[in-house]
Protein backbone atom coordinates (compact mmCIF):
# COMPACT_ATOMS: atom_id res chain seq x y z
CA UNK A 1 0.00 0.00 0.00
CA UNK A 2 1.38 3.44 -1.05
CA UNK A 3 0.14 6.22 1.59
CA UNK A 4 0.47 9.69 0.98
CA UNK A 5 0.38 11.75 4.58
CA UNK A 6 -0.68 15.07 4.85
CA UNK A 7 -2.48 17.55 7.38
CA UNK A 8 -3.28 21.13 8.27
CA UNK A 9 -4.17 21.85 4.96
CA UNK A 10 -6.11 25.35 6.58
CA UNK A 11 -8.29 25.70 3.30
CA UNK A 12 -9.89 29.69 3.67
CA UNK A 13 -6.93 30.66 5.29
CA UNK A 14 -6.35 34.73 5.17
CA UNK A 15 -2.68 35.90 6.53
CA UNK A 16 -2.39 39.70 7.08
CA UNK A 17 -5.41 40.53 4.50
CA UNK A 18 -3.99 38.28 1.94
CA UNK A 19 -6.15 35.48 0.62
CA UNK A 20 -4.19 32.74 -0.19
CA UNK A 21 -6.67 30.19 -1.60
CA UNK A 22 -5.01 30.28 -5.05
CA UNK A 23 -2.05 28.98 -3.15
CA UNK A 24 -3.36 26.40 -1.57
CA UNK A 25 -5.12 25.20 -4.61
CA UNK A 26 -1.63 25.21 -6.09
CA UNK A 27 -0.33 22.83 -3.75
CA UNK A 28 -3.40 20.50 -3.98
CA UNK A 29 -2.58 19.87 -7.64
CA UNK A 30 0.83 19.24 -7.02
CA UNK A 31 -0.76 16.79 -4.66
CA UNK A 32 -2.48 15.05 -7.23
CA UNK A 33 -0.04 15.20 -9.64
CA UNK A 34 2.51 13.43 -6.84
CA UNK A 35 -0.26 11.07 -6.54
CA UNK A 36 -0.21 10.01 -9.82
CA UNK A 37 3.44 10.07 -10.15
CA UNK A 38 4.30 7.79 -7.03
CA UNK A 39 0.97 5.59 -7.56
CA UNK A 40 -0.70 6.60 -4.10
CA UNK A 41 -3.87 4.48 -3.54
CA UNK A 42 -4.50 5.98 -0.47
CA UNK A 43 -4.42 9.56 1.31
CA UNK A 44 -4.39 10.62 5.17
CA UNK A 45 -5.16 13.82 5.84
CA UNK A 46 -4.46 14.14 9.50
CA UNK A 47 -7.15 17.12 10.70
CA UNK A 48 -7.28 20.99 10.11
CA UNK A 49 -9.01 20.78 6.93
CA UNK A 50 -10.34 23.81 6.98
CA UNK A 51 -8.70 27.15 8.77
CA UNK A 52 -12.19 28.03 10.15
CA UNK A 53 -15.03 26.51 11.56
CA UNK A 54 -16.84 28.14 9.58
CA UNK A 55 -15.25 27.86 5.82
CA UNK A 56 -15.84 30.19 2.86
CA UNK A 57 -17.81 28.83 -0.39
CA UNK A 58 -15.00 29.24 -1.83
CA UNK A 59 -12.97 27.15 0.56
CA UNK A 60 -15.60 24.47 1.39
CA UNK A 61 -15.20 24.03 -3.23
CA UNK A 62 -11.54 23.70 -3.07
CA UNK A 63 -11.86 20.71 -0.55
CA UNK A 64 -14.41 19.48 -2.76
CA UNK A 65 -12.72 19.49 -6.10
CA UNK A 66 -9.78 17.49 -4.26
CA UNK A 67 -11.44 14.74 -2.32
CA UNK A 68 -13.46 14.34 -6.24
CA UNK A 69 -9.84 14.09 -7.94
CA UNK A 70 -8.86 11.70 -5.35
CA UNK A 71 -11.99 9.61 -5.65
CA UNK A 72 -11.86 9.74 -9.29
CA UNK A 73 -8.33 8.06 -9.29
CA UNK A 74 -9.71 5.30 -7.29
CA UNK A 75 -7.41 7.18 -4.13
CA UNK A 76 -9.01 6.09 -0.56
CA UNK A 77 -9.14 9.16 1.40
CA UNK A 78 -8.36 9.00 5.06
CA UNK A 79 -9.45 12.41 7.20
CA UNK A 80 -9.92 13.53 10.67
CA UNK A 81 -10.92 17.09 12.48
CA UNK A 82 -8.85 19.00 14.00
CA UNK A 83 -9.15 21.93 16.03
CA UNK A 84 -9.46 24.40 13.73
CA UNK A 85 -12.79 22.47 12.24
CA UNK A 86 -16.30 21.76 12.92
CA UNK A 87 -16.78 18.55 13.89
CA UNK A 88 -20.50 18.84 12.22
CA UNK A 89 -19.76 20.54 9.12
CA UNK A 90 -17.24 17.86 8.16
CA UNK A 91 -20.04 14.71 9.21
CA UNK A 92 -22.25 16.02 6.67
CA UNK A 93 -22.42 13.87 4.14
CA UNK A 94 -19.81 11.59 5.59
CA UNK A 95 -21.92 8.41 5.11
CA UNK A 96 -22.38 9.27 1.57
CA UNK A 97 -18.71 10.06 0.78
CA UNK A 98 -17.71 6.65 2.92
CA UNK A 99 -19.33 4.95 0.05
CA UNK A 100 -16.94 6.76 -2.75
CA UNK A 101 -13.69 5.69 -0.63
CA UNK A 102 -13.58 8.94 1.21
CA UNK A 103 -14.09 8.35 5.08
CA UNK A 104 -13.96 11.07 7.38
CA UNK A 105 -14.01 11.00 11.22
CA UNK A 106 -14.66 14.52 12.58
CA UNK A 107 -17.00 13.64 15.85
CA UNK A 108 -15.67 11.40 18.69
CA UNK A 109 -18.40 9.56 20.19
CA UNK A 110 -16.80 7.50 22.83
CA UNK A 111 -14.75 5.00 20.03
CA UNK A 112 -12.18 6.04 17.10
CA UNK A 113 -13.99 5.25 13.71
CA UNK A 114 -11.95 2.61 12.17
CA UNK A 115 -11.41 1.67 8.23
CA UNK A 116 -10.29 -0.97 7.24
CA UNK A 117 -8.70 -1.35 3.94
CA UNK A 118 -6.43 -4.53 2.43
CA UNK A 119 -3.91 -4.73 -0.03
CA UNK A 120 -1.78 -7.91 -1.61
CA UNK A 121 -0.77 -8.54 1.95
CA UNK A 122 -4.25 -8.14 3.51
CA UNK A 123 -6.27 -6.07 6.05
CA UNK A 124 -4.50 -2.43 7.29
CA UNK A 125 -6.74 -0.92 10.01
CA UNK A 126 -6.89 3.03 10.52
CA UNK A 127 -8.15 4.26 13.15
CA UNK A 128 -9.08 7.48 13.18
CA UNK A 129 -9.15 10.13 16.67
CA UNK A 130 -9.92 13.40 15.73
CA UNK A 131 -9.03 16.74 18.25
CA UNK A 132 -10.22 16.08 21.22
CA UNK A 133 -10.36 17.83 24.82
CA UNK A 134 -10.31 15.84 28.12
CA UNK A 135 -13.68 17.08 28.75
CA UNK A 136 -14.85 15.21 25.82
CA UNK A 137 -13.49 11.96 26.41
CA UNK A 138 -14.87 12.11 30.40
CA UNK A 139 -18.49 12.37 29.14
CA UNK A 140 -18.25 9.52 26.74
CA UNK A 141 -16.30 7.34 28.75
CA UNK A 142 -17.24 8.08 32.48
CA UNK A 143 -16.03 4.97 33.52
CA UNK A 144 -12.03 5.36 32.31
CA UNK A 145 -9.93 6.87 35.16
CA UNK A 146 -9.00 10.05 33.43
CA UNK A 147 -7.00 12.52 35.54
CA UNK A 148 -5.23 14.23 32.65
CA UNK A 149 -4.66 14.81 29.06
CA UNK A 150 -2.73 11.85 28.79
CA UNK A 151 -4.90 9.18 30.63
CA UNK A 152 -7.94 10.48 28.70
CA UNK A 153 -6.27 9.74 25.24
CA UNK A 154 -5.18 6.70 26.76
CA UNK A 155 -8.46 5.95 27.75
CA UNK A 156 -9.93 6.56 24.24
CA UNK A 157 -6.99 4.42 22.40
CA UNK A 158 -7.85 1.55 25.19
CA UNK A 159 -11.52 1.02 23.74
CA UNK A 160 -10.38 0.65 20.44
CA UNK A 161 -11.09 -3.53 19.72
CA UNK A 162 -8.05 -5.45 19.53
CA UNK A 163 -6.74 -5.99 16.27
CA UNK A 164 -3.19 -8.05 15.26
CA UNK A 165 -2.79 -6.91 11.86
CA UNK A 166 -1.12 -3.73 10.20
CA UNK A 167 -2.77 -0.39 12.28
CA UNK A 168 -2.35 2.77 11.34
CA UNK A 169 -3.21 6.13 13.81
CA UNK A 170 -4.31 8.87 12.70
CA UNK A 171 -4.46 11.87 15.11
CA UNK A 172 -4.66 15.59 15.35
CA UNK A 173 -2.91 15.97 18.80
CA UNK A 174 0.41 17.40 20.45
CA UNK A 175 2.76 14.43 20.70
CA UNK A 176 6.15 14.65 22.52
CA UNK A 177 9.07 12.12 22.07
CA UNK A 178 11.41 10.87 24.85
CA UNK A 179 9.63 14.24 27.16
CA UNK A 180 11.04 16.61 24.13
CA UNK A 181 8.11 18.88 22.76
CA UNK A 182 7.69 19.27 18.82
CA UNK A 183 9.30 22.10 17.35
CA UNK A 184 6.26 24.03 16.81
CA UNK A 185 6.69 27.19 14.51
CA UNK A 186 4.72 30.47 15.02
CA UNK A 187 1.53 29.43 13.87
CA UNK A 188 0.29 26.65 15.37
CA UNK A 189 1.84 26.73 18.99
CA UNK A 190 -0.57 25.19 21.18
CA UNK A 191 2.32 24.89 23.65
CA UNK A 192 1.30 27.15 26.02
CA UNK A 193 -1.71 28.64 27.61
CA UNK A 194 -4.74 26.75 28.08
CA UNK A 195 -2.98 23.82 25.61
CA UNK A 196 -0.27 23.61 27.83
CA UNK A 197 -0.95 20.15 28.92
CA UNK A 198 -2.71 19.11 26.00
CA UNK A 199 0.04 16.49 25.28
CA UNK A 200 0.89 13.10 24.94
CA UNK A 201 3.90 10.46 25.14
CA UNK A 202 4.54 8.74 22.04
CA UNK A 203 5.16 5.73 24.32
CA UNK A 204 1.60 5.53 24.19
CA UNK A 205 1.14 5.15 20.49
CA UNK A 206 3.84 2.53 20.52
CA UNK A 207 2.01 -0.67 18.39
CA UNK A 208 1.00 0.98 15.17
CA UNK A 209 2.82 0.13 12.12
CA UNK A 210 2.81 3.95 11.33
CA UNK A 211 0.95 6.98 13.33
CA UNK A 212 -0.03 9.90 11.24
CA UNK A 213 0.18 13.12 13.04
CA UNK A 214 -1.71 16.67 12.80
CA UNK A 215 -1.69 20.12 14.86
CA UNK A 216 2.34 21.12 14.00
CA UNK A 217 3.06 22.90 10.90
CA UNK A 218 6.55 21.94 11.13
CA UNK A 219 7.30 18.29 9.20
CA UNK A 220 9.30 15.88 11.93
CA UNK A 221 9.36 13.00 13.52
CA UNK A 222 7.92 12.73 16.97
CA UNK A 223 9.97 10.33 19.51
CA UNK A 224 10.28 8.12 16.32
CA UNK A 225 10.41 7.64 12.51
CA UNK A 226 7.03 5.94 12.32
CA UNK A 227 5.06 8.75 14.17
CA UNK A 228 5.19 11.75 12.44
CA UNK A 229 4.17 15.15 11.72
CA UNK A 230 3.63 16.15 8.19
CA UNK A 231 3.37 19.21 8.77
CA UNK A 232 1.27 22.14 6.99
CA UNK A 233 1.67 22.40 3.04
CA UNK A 234 2.35 26.16 2.68
CA UNK A 235 4.17 28.22 5.17
CA UNK A 236 1.39 30.19 7.51
CA UNK A 237 3.63 32.57 9.65
CA UNK A 238 6.56 34.47 9.56
CA UNK A 239 8.45 31.74 12.01
CA UNK A 240 8.21 29.24 8.81
CA UNK A 241 9.81 31.37 5.83
CA UNK A 242 12.08 29.90 4.61
CA UNK A 243 11.07 25.98 5.70
CA UNK A 244 10.66 23.28 3.15
CA UNK A 245 7.29 21.92 3.06
CA UNK A 246 6.47 18.34 1.75
CA UNK A 247 3.96 15.31 1.91
CA UNK A 248 4.93 12.10 3.34
CA UNK A 249 4.85 9.48 1.27
CA UNK A 250 5.04 5.86 3.02
CA UNK A 251 5.03 1.89 1.32
CA UNK A 252 3.68 0.16 3.74
CA UNK A 253 4.48 -3.43 3.65
CA UNK A 254 4.27 -7.05 5.00
CA UNK A 255 5.36 -6.20 8.35
CA UNK A 256 4.65 -2.71 8.35
CA UNK A 257 6.89 0.42 6.50
CA UNK A 258 9.12 -0.67 4.52
CA UNK A 259 10.30 2.77 3.27
CA UNK A 260 9.48 6.91 3.86
CA UNK A 261 10.44 9.39 1.92
CA UNK A 262 9.14 13.29 1.92
CA UNK A 263 7.94 14.75 -1.30
CA UNK A 264 8.95 18.43 -1.15
CA UNK A 265 5.78 20.76 -2.06
CA UNK A 266 6.63 24.15 -4.27
CA UNK A 267 4.38 26.71 -3.06
CA UNK A 268 3.09 29.40 -5.74
CA UNK A 269 5.03 32.09 -4.00
CA UNK A 270 7.80 31.93 -1.14
CA UNK A 271 7.49 33.56 1.48
CA UNK A 272 11.16 35.43 2.80
CA UNK A 273 11.65 37.44 5.76
CA UNK A 274 13.87 40.50 5.03
CA UNK A 275 15.82 42.27 7.61
CA UNK A 276 17.32 45.46 7.07
CA UNK A 277 16.89 49.78 6.42
CA UNK A 278 14.52 50.60 3.84
CA UNK A 279 16.57 52.18 1.35
CA UNK A 280 18.94 48.64 1.38
CA UNK A 281 16.09 46.65 1.06
CA UNK A 282 14.32 49.03 -2.16
CA UNK A 283 17.69 49.34 -3.45
CA UNK A 284 18.26 45.45 -3.94
CA UNK A 285 15.24 43.27 -4.53
CA UNK A 286 14.78 40.05 -4.46
CA UNK A 287 12.09 38.02 -6.71
CA UNK A 288 8.95 40.66 -6.28
CA UNK A 289 6.46 38.11 -6.18
CA UNK A 290 7.85 36.41 -2.88
CA UNK A 291 5.25 37.14 -0.02
CA UNK A 292 7.71 39.16 1.93
CA UNK A 293 7.48 40.17 5.86
CA UNK A 294 10.22 42.73 6.37
CA UNK A 295 11.57 43.90 9.46
CA UNK A 296 13.08 47.39 8.86
CA UNK A 297 16.41 48.36 10.92
CA UNK A 298 15.93 51.90 10.57
CA UNK A 299 15.80 53.91 13.80
CA UNK A 300 13.13 55.55 13.14
CA UNK A 301 9.63 55.04 11.43
CA UNK A 302 9.48 56.32 7.98
CA UNK A 303 6.76 57.83 6.42
CA UNK A 304 4.67 55.63 3.74
CA UNK A 305 7.25 52.74 4.36
CA UNK A 306 5.00 49.90 3.51
CA UNK A 307 4.14 51.75 0.11
CA UNK A 308 7.56 51.95 -0.48
CA UNK A 309 7.98 48.44 -0.10
CA UNK A 310 5.03 47.20 -2.03
CA UNK A 311 6.33 49.37 -4.73
CA UNK A 312 9.10 47.17 -4.81
CA UNK A 313 7.18 43.87 -3.39
CA UNK A 314 3.94 44.08 -4.54
CA UNK A 315 3.18 41.23 -1.81
CA UNK A 316 4.69 42.17 1.13
CA UNK A 317 2.18 40.93 3.73
CA UNK A 318 3.63 42.46 6.84
CA UNK A 319 6.25 45.56 8.19
CA UNK A 320 7.27 45.68 11.36
CA UNK A 321 10.32 47.59 13.04
CA UNK A 322 13.56 45.80 14.89
CA UNK A 323 14.16 46.31 18.55
CA UNK A 324 16.82 49.06 18.54
CA UNK A 325 19.81 47.31 21.37
CA UNK A 326 18.67 48.16 24.82
CA UNK A 327 15.38 49.30 23.99
CA UNK A 328 13.24 47.51 27.11
CA UNK A 329 10.09 47.14 25.18
CA UNK A 330 8.23 45.69 28.40
CA UNK A 331 8.88 48.32 30.79
CA UNK A 332 5.78 49.78 32.00
CA UNK A 333 5.28 53.04 32.08
CA UNK A 334 4.21 54.38 35.55
CA UNK A 335 0.95 55.91 35.79
CA UNK A 336 0.80 59.21 37.58
CA UNK A 337 2.70 61.36 34.54
CA UNK A 338 1.46 64.31 32.97
CA UNK A 339 0.64 63.44 29.46
CA UNK A 340 4.17 65.26 27.74
CA UNK A 341 6.27 62.35 30.25
CA UNK A 342 3.86 59.82 29.00
CA UNK A 343 4.52 60.55 25.79
CA UNK A 344 8.05 61.11 25.94
CA UNK A 345 8.26 57.68 27.60
CA UNK A 346 6.55 56.46 24.47
CA UNK A 347 8.45 58.20 22.27
CA UNK A 348 11.94 56.62 23.83
CA UNK A 349 10.35 53.08 23.37
CA UNK A 350 9.11 52.94 20.43
CA UNK A 351 12.28 54.49 18.96
CA UNK A 352 15.02 53.67 21.28
CA UNK A 353 15.71 57.78 21.93
CA UNK A 354 14.48 61.01 23.50
CA UNK A 355 12.68 63.48 22.02
CA UNK A 356 14.78 66.38 20.60
CA UNK A 357 13.76 69.79 21.45
CA UNK A 358 12.16 70.32 17.91
CA UNK A 359 9.74 67.31 18.59
CA UNK A 360 8.88 68.34 22.10
CA UNK A 361 7.76 71.51 20.90
CA UNK A 362 5.74 69.65 17.72
CA UNK A 363 4.02 68.55 20.30
CA UNK A 364 2.85 70.96 22.45
CA UNK A 365 1.88 72.86 19.62
CA UNK A 366 -0.55 69.85 18.58
CA UNK A 367 -1.81 70.23 22.26
CA UNK A 368 -2.47 73.33 22.06
CA UNK A 369 -4.47 73.00 18.36
CA UNK A 370 -6.47 70.33 19.76
CA UNK A 371 -7.29 72.74 22.99
CA UNK A 372 -8.57 75.78 20.35
CA UNK A 373 -10.38 73.34 18.37
CA UNK A 374 -12.21 72.46 21.26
Amino acid sequence: MKLLHLADLHLGKRLNGFDLLEDQRHVLEQTVQLCDTHGVNTVVLAGDLYDSSVPTAAASALLSWFLTELAARGIVVVAIAGNHDSARRLDYGAKLLARQGVHIAARFDGVPARVMLHDRYGAVEFTLLPFVRTAAVQRALPEADITDYASAVTAVLDSVPVFSGRRVLVAHQLVTGSGQAPSPGGSETGLSGENADLTVDAALLEGYSYVALGHIHRPQRAGADTIRYAGSPLCYHLDECGAEKSAVLLNLGRRGVEDMQLLPLVPRRAMRHLTGPLEKLTAHPVDTQDYIWATLTDETPLPDALALLRAVYPNTMKLEYACPPGRAVSDAVPLGKPLEELFGDFFAMQNGRGMTDTERRALQALRQNRKEAE
